[in-house]
């Protein structure tokens, strides 16, 4: 059931254009594992081995975080319609911020969003498919749009305060920098 390759075939390629929902996993050495589910128009397929995806703003900051230590990341994609299919990517990752190059570089990938915060660029070293027999058949009906209405309500300057206050420790208690325009 399951296979393994080097790179993202066309036909899967196709398939992530598609899904409106996707899965990111990072974990340190020591601490807590994180596992994000990420929507919206967030994540380009650049090439066969590399995917970037836009990181809003939310309650915390632990892929970004984790990735500072472990560029180790994992992105997960599930067929909720369709023939079944679980596709998994594996790589190194690392997050980008305003002040860098490569946001600059990559930034137009993506619809404007108030509340862009990093880009994360991976590069895939392993991509893996597996059945996904066992995950349920589901109608999608929409984005959410709350995220970005609540960045847009808040504003630059909401925004700063609310990553000051919520994104420069995570869960593990390790800095962030993310208001640091100095790299780490």
């Amino acid at each position: 059931m399951g296979k393994r390759m080097s790179r993202l075939t066309p036909r899967l390629i196709d398939f992530i254009k598609k899904q409106h929902l996707f899965f990111v996993a990072t974990a340190m050495k020591d601490g807590h594992i994180n596992l994000s589910p990420k929507g919206l128009d967030s994540l380009k397929v650049i090439d066969e081995n590399r995917v970037i995806w836009l990181n809003l703003t939310g309650s915390g900051n632990e892929t970004a975080t984790h990735l500072m230590h472990n560029e180790r990341m994992t992105i997960m994609f599930c067929a909720f319609e369709g023939p079944p299919m679980i596709l998994r990517l594996y790589g190194l990752a690392k997050a980008y911020h305003q002040y860098d190059e490569v946001w600059e570089e990559n930034i137009g990938l993506f619809p404007d969003m108030i509340g862009a915060r990093q880009l994360i660029n991976m590069q895939i070293e392993l991509v893996q498919i597996s059945c996904g027999f066992g995950v349920p058949l589901m109608d999608y009906k929409q984005q959410r749009q709350e995220l970005v209405e609540w960045a847009e309500g808040q504003g630059d300057e909401g925004l700063r305060k609310y990553r000051e206050k919520k994104n420069t420790i995570s869960l593990d208690g390790h800095t962030t920098n993310i208001l640091d325009k100095t790299k780490p």
